[in-house]
Order: structure tokens, then C-alpha cells, then sequence
């Protein structure tokens, strides 16, 4: 290969958006790749890995400032071999080199910026760094021309860094002693979160406020275990602060990331996918046991926003849409008095005005983020009045210059949103949702599978293959959260297979969990095993729910012998900071208490509807014509022969079931008790 030809940047052939957004950058990226490092060591260069994803301000900010800039670029291409990746593209990549970052005492956020040895080992890293030194930051240059002159110079100290943070990683992955959580232990650490929430604004206390929906699910379920109303009000104060709050779009539907005040008004204003299937489920579980329009307000306009802004051609989810827009954060979202003014006209922008918190000076750097956290709820009479001017404020947004999609579709973060709009969608009986969330649902299935395996990201045509298990463990609680809703044994079926696979090509023996690159997933420094959450719930903790509802759907033990297995594999692992592991929390609730509801005669329609009525968090439901179609040994199969035509439902639990259940206006009643 010519010197000459190695002068490029090589991500414009690239499906990520992320990286192409990078393609015209004079620094000489590389994709992640073999060829990348065998350049490395090659040039005998260390490697400068850069991580972001699109919707990322900061990632934006330093691309302007220094991967946009020729003279830094040179020095970069002069001193390194670079590469770019996408976190949503290549997430295995992140939680590698992101747990390494965390291991060197930094705070890991993006973008994530690592410096490698020609191996792919780090050994020093940071997130951004300013184009020039500034509020006792070092200027990029500076750190670009130190690193590479330790590089060569002091190879030994490189060592010691390198080998430090590998052994760390590498620690990190075994478990230590057995750790035992019974119902007790979840509801003492239930109590030990509330501890830490701001009941008057609503989530943890403090800014920045994130949704934090893996702990806000942990604590309706130790509601629903405990019957304290302290854990559904905690919930509560929180959605209903986010749903009025300015991270919630007011005009058009759908919640930010996360808010960079104490109360909700200020967004960052990226919308990512995972969020919004994760609120669209706490919603739903909110409207059903207060009947507050509210909730089921913002639960119906996000999903008229996901269905107007975020879905792909053939039916798949998109990943995000940027905080930025003409190079400024926020521009798309934020408004004046005189815009809304020229749009309504004066007396509409008034009333308008008075209701969303909008003045002269701006309630945010000079602008105006629409919000009802001073004015609450609307009455009826104002909504009606409300209504048809935020559809006119919409319409004059849409002719903004728009922050850029990302339109890749990640199967992972499509199992959580065909989840939340099945699980959504009985709840409030629409079955729209239910077949938005099927329509995904077989768009990953036929678009983004080989040899029945999953694959992560499709974009254009090209699928990033295989997946991961984060993939495979959401897609099957997307598959049997689908089965609940319709009934049709093709989701099941599907739910199986892909467990299978799942335990063929991601299982660790050694902690009973699961790797989440597959056997054959390409060279890494170690096959990441992280148990903790991130934006989205571990992969541990949906396959954790998924075997328990598996083992009750099908009567295979096995499916709970696993479950097991992987719980006295993993809380070990997560013993130290169960903060971070409430998704894996919430799947012991799943595993302790999960309720069969079993459906027969000829009124099983009306009980089925009756069923997915309730909470879906610890239930599952079995549509029974017969005792033949249960499991072999389930404990209602004896019940149902002596059941009339008319039909009747029972709700089991372990071995026992209840007597059997003539009105389906009494599920509700046996479901509490």
C-alpha cells in the first residue's frame, strides 16, 4: 500500500450516519477495523480512538473545533492512526473502552477520546478536550504531541498503564462471593432509592435530571410488591414533572435525553429511541391506576411523533434525532414572543403565551422552551382551545431547518420500543400500536437476520452482523411481550429460537450470563461482560425476565434452571453498585413473582382483554382452548377440564393456582391478591 494512499479519510462508504458525518473531516479516519491497527503497527503509531454517536452535542463541538481544523488534523494524521466509531453502531467497542476510561478515575462521557497501543490495549484516555487549553484543560494539541512523545520515548510508562487497566478490565468480569436478594432485600433496597429521589421535582436529586426509567419501573414494582403508595408517588412526581417540563416536546410530541437543570425545563434536546419506548411504558402504567389524562395525553402524542417523525422505510424504528440544528443546540425546539405572535396572532399568542410559560426575555437564554411546569395541566376547556395552536405552531416548526435523523436501525433499541407499544398499546386498547410495534418487529426479523441470527445496525441495505446480546434480549422480550398482546405462537416460536442462539454463541459459563459479542463477533482486546445498566437496561436483566416468562409459557424448566443460574452468576458482579443494576432488580421481581394468567372457554376473549388490562410487568398469559394446549404438568391443566363452556381464567403461581374466576370484572381482584 502507497504512502499516498493512506492519506484519506475512508468513512465514506460507511452506513453509520455518525461516521458519514465525518467523512469530509481532513483528519484520516478509519472505520474500526484490522487494517486499522495492522496501519498501526505498520507506522509504528499509537491509535487515537474517538467515540461518539450523532445526536451528541459535545461530539459535535469537537468535531467543529478541532476534527473540522487542518492544522490539527495534521497533527493528528502526523502523530496517529485515528478511528471513529459510533457507540450505537459498535456499543461492545464503548463498553470496553469506556469501563477503561472509568478505571483510569476519569468521569466517562462522550465524546470518548482513547489512546491505544497497535494491539488495541489503552493506555490513557479522556472525553472532550478544547481545541486550546481552558478552564485547566489542556488544549488537544498539547495532549496529542505529550501522548506520542511518551509513546516513543518512555514505552515502559506506556506498559505499566497498559497492563494496569487490562488486568482491571479483565478483574472486573469475575464474580466474588454468592449474594442471596429474596423479596426483602428488594424492598429494603426500594426503600434505600426513594432515599435518594427529589419528591417535589422528581428524580434523583440534583442536575443534571435524567429519566432514569430502569429505576422508576424498580420502584412501581416494589408498589405493586408492597402496596406502599411512597414508591407509586415517587414514580408519579416524576412523570408527571417530565410530561409538563420542557424536555418534553409540547408541540410535537416525545422526550428529550435529559434535562441540564433541576427541573425539568432545560432539555438537552437530542430525542433518543430508548427513552422514549421506556416513559411510553411507565405511562401507560400511570394512566392505568390514576386515570390521569395527562399520562395518557403525552403517551398518545409520542406515539403520533414516533409515528410522523422516526420510522424508516419498511417499518423499522430509527435510532435519534439531533439537539442541534444550523449549528446551535436547541434552535429547532426554542421560540420568541414575536415568532409565536406571527404564527397565532396576537390575542392566540397571549393565551398561549400565558399557558406554556413564554415571555419577552425568554425563560432560557433569552429564548423560550414551551413548558407547563408553572401553569399545570390544562383544563378542558383550555385544551380545547390549546389544541389547534400548538397544530399551527407545529406546522410553522416544520418549515425549520430540521436537526439532523439518524436513521439507522438498531435492533436493541427496536425490541425495547415493539415491547413498550404491545405492552402500551393493551393497555389503552389501541391496537394500532400493538401492529406499529408488529410492524417493527418483522422488519428486524426479515431485514436484519441471517440464518434466523440477529444482526445490530441496518442502514441502506448494509447490516452490521452478528448482533449482540443486548440485541437478542431485547427482541425476545419485544417477541413475547407481542405474544401477550395478540396470542399468536409465531412470537413465542420466535422468542425460543432465538434463545437458542442466543446461549449458542454469547453464553459465559463462567458466570451462567452472557458475553455480548457473539463467539465468532470479531477480535477484541476481551469479550465485554458488563452486567451494569446503561441508557438501556443490561442485556442480563432482559434475559433474566425473558427465561422466567419463558419457563411459564412453555413448563421447561430448564428456562428456570437458567434464570437461576444467571442470578447467582451475575449479583456477585453487581453486589457493589445495585444502583446501577436496577433493570437486573426489577427481573428478580419478575423471577419471584410472576403471575400466570391462564384464559379458556368461550368467553377467553373477554378474559384475555381483561388481563391485558392489568400490569404487565410481572404477568404473563396463557390462552388455554383446552388443557391440552397448556404445558405438560401446569397446575391449571386438571382445573380446566372441569370448567363450563362459558369459560372462566385462574391466576397461578408456582405450583398453585386460584380457584377459577367466572367474571372477568374479578380478574383485577385476584390479580391483588
Amino acid at each position: 500500500m502507497s504512502e499516498n494512499s493512506l492519506a484519506q479519510n475512508r468513512l465514506a462508504n460507511e452506513t453509520s450516519p455518525y461516521l458519514i458525518q465525518h467523512k469530509d473531516n481532513p483528519v484520516h479516519w478509519w472505520p474500526w477495523s484490522p487494517e486499522a491497527f495492522a496501519e498501526a503497527r505498520r507506522a509504528n503509531k499509537p491509535v487515537l480512538l474517538s467515540i461518539g454517536y450523532a445526536a451528541c452535542h459535545w461530539c459535535h463541538v469537537m468535531a467543529h473545533e478541532s476534527f473540522e481544523d487542518a492544522a490539527t488534523a495534521a497533527v493528528m494524521n502526523d502523530l496517529f492512526v485515528n478511528i471513529k466509531v459510533d457507540r450505537e453502531e459498535r456499543p461492545e467497542v464503548d463498553e470496553i473502552y469506556m469501563s477503561a476510561l472509568q478505571h483510569l478515575g476519569e468521569q466517562g462521557g462522550w465524546p470518548l477520546t482513547m489512546f491505544l497501543d497497535a494491539d488495541g490495549k489503552p493506555f490513557w484516555g479522556g472525553t472532550y478536550f478544547p481545541k486550546t487549553a481552558q478552564y485547566g484543560r489542556p488544549g488537544f494539541t498539547d495532549v496529542l504531541r505529550e501522548l506520542s512523545r511518551i509513546y516513543r520515548e518512555e514505552p515502559e510508562k506506556v506498559g505499566k498503564n497498559r497492563d494496569a487497566l487490562i488486568a482491571a478490565l479483565r478483574q472486573k468480569a469475575r464474580p466474588a462471593g454468592k449474594v442471596t436478594i429474596g423479596v426483602e432485600e428488594l424492598n429494603q433496597l426500594a426503600n434505600q432509592f426513594l432515599n435518594l429521589l427529589d419528591m417535589e421535582k422528581g428524580g434523583i436529586r440534583g442536575a443534571p435530571k435524567f429519566p432514569q426509567s430502569a429505576i422508576l419501573e424498580m420502584l412501581w414494582r416494589a408498589g405493586e410488591r408492597t402496596g406502599s403508595e411512597s414508591f407509586f408517588d415517587a414514580v408519579l412526581v416524576a412523570l408527571r414533572n417530565m410530561c409538563e417540563g420542557g424536555i418534553y416536546d409540547h408541540l410535537g410530541g416525545g422526550f428529550a435525553r435529559y434535562s441540564v437543570d433541576d427541573r425539568w425545563l432545560v432539555p438537552h434536546f437530542e430525542k433518543m429511541l430508548y427513552d422514549n419506548a421506556q416513559l411510553l411504558e411507565l405511562l401507560a402504567l400511570a394512566w392505568k391506576k390514576t386515570g390521569d389524562d395527562l399520562f395518557r395525553r403525552r403517551a398518545h402524542e409520542t406515539v403520533e411523533w414516533l409515528t410522523r417523525e422516526m420510522i424508516v422505510e419498511g417499518g423499522g424504528f430509527a435510532s435519534s434525532l439531533d439537539a442541534d440544528s444550523e449549528g446551535e443546540e436547541g434552535k429547532f425546539y426554542v421560540w420568541s414572543l414575536d415568532e409565536v405572535a406571527r404564527v397565532l396572532g396576537a390575542d392566540d399568542a397571549a393565551f398561549f403565551a400565558k399557558a406554556y410559560d413564554l415571555t419577552r426575555d425568554g425563560n432560557f437564554e433569552g429564548h423560550n422552551i414551551p413548558n407547563r411546569l408553572l401553569s399545570g395541566s390544562a383544563s378542558a376547556e383550555d385544551e380545547v382551545r390549546l389544541a389547534p395552536l400548538r397544530a399551527k405552531l407545529l406546522d410553522a416548526r416544520a418549515e425549520r431547518v430540521r436537526p439532523g435523523l439518524d436513521d439507522k436501525v438498531l435492533a436493541d433499541w427496536n425490541g425495547l420500543m415493539c415491547a413498550a407499544l404491545a405492552n402500551a398499546g393493551a393497555l389503552f386498547s389501541e391496537a394500532a400500536w400493538i401492529e406499529l410495534g408488529a410492524r417493527a418487529f418483522r422488519f428486524v426479523s426479515d431485514s436484519m437476520t441471517k440464518n434466523s441470527r440477529l444482526g445490530h445496525s441496518w442502514r441502506a441495505g448494509g447490516l452490521l452482523f452478528p448482533g449482540l446480546s443486548s440485541d437478542y434480549g431485547s427482541m425476545i422480550r419485544a417477541a413475547l411481550a407481542l405474544h401477550r398482546a395478540t396470542g399468536e405462537k409465531k412470537y413465542l416460536d420466535r422468542a425460543i429460537k432465538w434463545e437458542h442462539l442466543l446461549e449458542a454463541h454469547h453464553a459465559n459459563p463462567e458466570t451462567g450470563g452472557y458475553f455480548l459479542t457473539a463467539d465468532d463477533g470479531g477480535e477484541l482486546i476481551l469479550r465485554p461482560h458488563s452486567t451494569r445498566d446503561d441508557a438501556i437496561p443490561n442485556p442480563h436483566a432482559w434475559m433474566a425476565q425473558n427465561l422466567a416468562r419463558l419457563a411459564a409459557l412453555t413448563g421447561q424448566y430448564s428456562y428456570t434452571e437458567k434464570a437461576d443460574r444467571l442470578f447467582e452468576g451475575v449479583l456477585p458482579l453487581a453486589a457493589a453498585n445495585l444502583f446501577g443494576h436496577a433493570a437486573l432488580l426489577a427481573a428478580l421481581d419478575t423471577r419471584l413473582r410472576l403471575n400466570e394468567i391462564v384464559v379458556t372457554g368461550a368467553r377467553a376473549g373477554e378474559f384475555a382483554k381483561a388481563a391485558l388490562a392489568q400490569s404487565f410487568l410481572a404477568s404473563t398469559l396463557l390462552r388455554a382452548p383446552d388443557e391440552s394446549a397448556l404445558p405438560a404438568g401446569h397446575p391449571a391443566r386438571e382445573k380446566l377440564a372441569a370448567v363450563s363452556g362459558e369459560g372462566a381464567a385462574f391466576v397461578c403461581r408456582g405450583q398453585v393456582c386460584s380457584l377459577p374466576i367466572a367474571d372477568p370484572a374479578k380478574l383485577a381482584d385476584a390479580l391483588a391478591n
